[in-house]
């Protein structure tokens, strides 16, 4: 039976209410779970509304069902750590589900489409491809198939710039002569090479930035498909999907004290060749076993852990759950501080922490925890390296000068657990491991945290 239109609009009334109810849930901690529900159940109602329509082919929805379940379920089964990437592809397959609907709808109604309707079916097909191969990128790079350092070449960014303005200028001349058919495969193609091409010169570090702004850039695209398929629900959700993305890469970018420009065309995390190799081989470190750095961690009075990308590879979530169980059994005052671009995407490193059931209110933002770090007796650094480099706050030749960074520098001891002295995902060199008051604890950090773990439970047992 098919309902009235009356029914399918208010289901959809209430799924975009649901939507934008979840986007204020998910801006905290204590209610993000509310607002993922909240957001599952807005789609779910959005699907329901759509299967209500009149005209459905419903063995072809129940063959795309099918084929998206078998696709999607291995997908979502993947580890906290490969988060990221698995956000990047998701933002992919959007990107490319959008190209093909304007595609088939611009073939549909050729030759006789509106201008307007030609225009956004123009701006939804190059904003879909270009996301389309920008997001199988990030997500390559991430899972470091692909190389993570910026690749450049002199003129770069005006030639990327170039194709963009050409398909932007195809895609004008299809707004006043959309009987051009021949011309419409060059507004696929031209921004499926520039997103392969504005990626390329990112480095690693700048991951987070471009994963909202991916998310940006699909949520847009969606909401131009709505325009052309006359669909209110899709223009609202994809409209809250683009601004909020862009709002969230505006903040990250600030968070790194750099310009959405910079991000996009400055290469930034290039390897920093000037300081030789031979200067690292000089500069003395001091290190310290897992039995020395489980008894002065157990000696203090306060600890801040600082988690970073090296604990997400390693997945020491749950045994830094454990040794911050095991220091508050010893009376020692344990927080987290969280530094908003630490690991590569959006809030990584809160995610792993909720995921090991670390308490809410221990993680604390990098605005209020660096003014305790002078009071503090032990700064953990796990895996966190350019977050945590002093060169931001002191070394104007630094790339990321004036960047904002945790001030780990300034509590009494700092202990680092890492593999070994290599550069972070930024390619720079941190002169916080070469400190006098720095421990380098080296070695795979789930390992050696459960060893830290298993020498203060014995000594407190």
């Amino acid at each position: 039976m098919i309902a009235s239109e009356h029914i399918i609009e208010t289901t959809y009334l209430i799924a975009t209410a649901l939507f934008i109810l979840s986007l204020k849930w998910l801006s905290s901690p204590a209610t993000a779970r509310r607002g993922v529900w909240a957001g599952e159940a807005g789609m779910l109602l959005a699907i329901v509304g759509t299967l209500m329509h009149s005209g459905l082919s419903y063995k072809w929805v129940a063959i795309g069902l099918v084929l998206g379940s078998i696709i999607g379920v291995p997908l979502g089964r993947v580890a906290m750590t490969a988060v990221p990437q698995r956000t990047a592809l998701s933002h992919a397959f959007g990107a490319l589900c959008v190209t093909l609907v304007g595609t088939a709808e611009y073939y549909l109604r050729a030759p006789d489409v509106p201008g307007f309707m030609m225009g956004v079916l123009s701006l939804e097909v190059i904003l879909g491809a270009l996301t389309f191969t920008g997001s199988l990128m990030a997500a390559g790079k991430l899972q470091e198939l692909l190389p993570q350092r910026p690749i450049t070449y002199k003129g770069q960014n005006f030639v990327n710039l170039g194709m963009l303005a050409v398909a932007l200028g195809i895609g004008a001349m299809l707004v006043m002569h959309p009987e051009k058919m021949f011309l419409f495969p060059l507004i696929i193609i031209i921004p499926l090479i520039f997103g392969v091409m504005m990626i390329i010169p990112i480095g690693g570090a700048d991951m987070p930035t471009v994963i909202s702004l991916l998310n940006s850039y699909a949520g847009l695209s969606a909401a131009m498909m709505g325009f052309v398929l006359g669909s209110k629900l899709l223009i609202i959700a994809g409209a809250l999907d683009g601004a909020s993305g862009f709002i969230l890469s505006v903040n990250m970018s600030k968070a790194m004290n750099r310009s959405f420009s910079n991000v996009l065309f400055g290469a930034f995390g290039q390897e920093q060749t000037s300081a030789a190799t031979g200067t690292k081989e000089a500069r003395p470190v001091r290190s310290a076993s897992p039995e020395e750095a489980a008894q002065i961690l157990g000696a203090a009075s306060k600890v801040v852990i600082v988690p970073g990308y090296g604990m997400a590879v390693a997945q020491a979530q749950h045994k830094v759950r454990e040794m911050y169980d095991a220091l508050t059994k010893k009376g020692v005052d344990v927080k987290f501080g969280i530094h908003p671009v630490a690991g590569r995407m959006p809030g990584h490193m809160n995610v792993l922490l909720a995921e090991a059931d670390i308490p809410y209110d221990k993680l604390i933002e990098m605005d209020d925890i660096n003014g305790e770090f002078p009071q503090t007796d032990v700064a953990l650094i796990i895996g966190a390296n350019d977050v945590t480099n002093p060169a931001a706050r002191v070394d104007s030749s630094s790339p990321i000068f004036g960047m904002p960074i945790l001030d780990v520098d300034k509590a009494h001891t700092v202990m680092v657990i890492k593999r070994g002295m290599g550069a972070g995902f930024a390619g720079i060199e941190n002169p916080l491991y070469y400190m006098d008051k720095t421990l380098m604890l080296f070695g795979d950090a789930k390992s050696f945290v459960g060893s830290i773990v298993r020498e203060l439970s014995g000594g407190h047992g």
